[in-house]
């Protein structure tokens, strides 16, 4: 039998593999918690300038009131938070493909290993110039074990859990961000609130330890005999009596034509059904990051307390996945159609609120209107997650993430500089909000439906799928005997 036969007989999503999966999704908190980190540590309270000596007037304790970083060393807190998404950027390129080529497990492991190592660093550092290196390390670590870790939690389930353990994920990211709102709170000073929070990673490491390695990797790899050891521990500890499960033999590894050039990044830009993929979803990510990102530092720049803030920035996201659970399952619906329309709407909200008074008090305003793009675009991010993972192969799935979770960054690293453009317009912002979620929501309609359709585990596998959108064209003759049969 193949993986997928193989999960349904020791189950698709037993009570070990509620475990396992609920483990990833609580990691998922802790890297919030680092995400996060410099929002709070990195605050300004207000201050005051007498004879050059500077007077912190609110009572708080963070890097700005510890260094300084106020006047022209303000920009220190805002390259802290830079070198961390550049560390997410690099993460995200480096350990998918190294994930695909030695193991999700190992590379797991080690990320968040030194995730928390370097989390220590950031909580004790002596100086500016640790901190910010610190932040620039974790950041390397998280985006790397974020992305590897969503992917574990793919391939310990059966295919047709898939979509809800993803949506998972995403939910305990969007929770993890509130708690931290609640947890900076009740810790203050800064050095305690980095501890605290980075305490909670050993706690998920110690725990990690013992999860298996991907069968799905192993089976892409040709190590079938390790593969039926993992499968029959998960049916073990779930109580299931499958014995002799026998997985169908495949070469180790795989040697297609295409499989001989290694499956790696360059996979993505040689192999023309990838290729085509890849600039398409590079583009819904960046288009989903710039709405998402440049929305959020819309909505940040409201009064009232920080924290609650904070909080507020995970709980709106929420809605948007039990929108994402019901439609992409919907055989009417899908993957494909859900993700456009949903980034069609956060488009569409934007455009509305530029004919929206600023200073409306009436229930559609501005903000309402920011909000319901917000939680648009985190509905179709949600979707490209689980979209994307289902659009590659196996043995190329974590390469694949990756470039495009590159792309997010991108989208990431620019959307701060989209609310300036409001010196040339004060409605700009919108319109480039507006713009990127039409014409990504658009472009995503050009790729080719997943839901219910057979699992890529190499990349013959996914040559050999004639119902696809960009990749291919259909044959355009036949032999004459079928070409009379089809007009009869």
């Amino acid at each position: 039998m193949d993986i997928e036969g193989a999960f349904r007989v020791v189950g698709e999503f037993g009570s070990y593999q509620k475990r396992a999966v609920a483990l990833l999704a609580l990691t998922q908190v802790y890297m919030a918690f680092q995400s996060m980190l410099i929002v709070l540590v990195g605050a300004t309270p207000s201050y005051r300038v007498e004879e050059e000596h500077i007077i912190f007037t609110e009572k708080m304790d963070s890097i700005v009131t510890e260094w300084f970083l106020v006047k022209h060393e303000s920009y220190k807190v805002g390259l802290a938070g830079s070198l961390f998404f550049a560390g997410l950027l690099v993460g995200n390129v480096v350990f998918g493909p190294l994930s695909d080529k030695i193991g999700r497990r190992p590379i797991y492991l080690t990320g968040l290993f030194f995730e928390v190592i370097f989390g220590y660093v950031t909580a004790f550092a002596p100086s500016y110039e640790v901190f910010a290196v610190s932040r620039l390390l974790v950041g390397l670590m998280n985006g790397g074990i974020g992305l590897v870790g969503f992917v574990l939690t793919q391939e310990y389930v059966g295919k047709s859990y898939w979509a809800m353990t993803g949506t998972l994920i995403s939910m305990s990211f969007a929770i993890g961000i509130a708690l931290f709102g609640a947890l900076g709170y009740y810790i203050q000073p800064w050095r305690n609130l980095a501890s605290a929070a980075n305490t909670t990673g050993v706690i998920f490491f110690l725990f990690s330890v013992f999860l298996p390695e991907s069968p799905r990797w192993l089976y892409s790899q040709g190590q079938t005999v390790r593969a039926e050891e993992v499968m029959c521990y998960i049916a073990q500890r779930n109580g299931n009596t499958a014995k002799n499960l026998t997985l169908q033999r495949v070469a180790a590894p795989k040697t297609g034509p295409s499989d001989r050039k290694g499956a790696g990044v360059l996979q993505l830009v040689v192999h023309p059904v990838l290729r085509l993929r890849t600039m398409v979803l590079m583009y819904v990510w960046y288009a989903c990051s710039l709405v998402y990102y440049g929305l959020t530092l819309g909505a940040s720049e409201t009064s009232g307390n920080r924290y609650v803030n904070v909080a507020m920035y995970g709980l709106v996201e929420l809605p948007a996945y039990p929108l994402c659970i019901y439609f992409i399952n919907k055989h009417w619906a899908g993957r494909r159609k859900s993700m456009a329309s949903f980034l069609c709407l956060a488009g569409s909200a934007c455009l509305c609120t530029i004919l929206v008074p600023e200073n409306t008090g009436t229930l559609v305003s501005v903000t309402s209107l920011a909000l319901l793009g917000k939680l648009m675009v985190s509905a179709a991010f949600n979707i490209a997650y689980v979209y994307t993972s289902e659009l590659y192969p196996t043995v190329i799935r974590n390469a694949g993430l990756g470039v495009c979770s590159m792309s997010c960054r991108v989208g990431g690293i620019l959307a701060p500089f989209v609310p300036s453009m409001r010196a040339l317009h004060t409605s700009m912002p919108f319109v480039v909000f507006c713009l990127s979620g039409l014409s990504a929501g658009c472009l995503g309609l050009l790729l080719p439906e997943t839901l219910n359709g057979p699992t890529a585990e190499t990349l013959e596998d996914l040559t050999s799928t004639r119902s696809r959108v960009l990749e291919s064209k259909p044959l355009l003759y036949q032999d004459d005997k079928q070409i009379s049969n089809s007009k009869e």
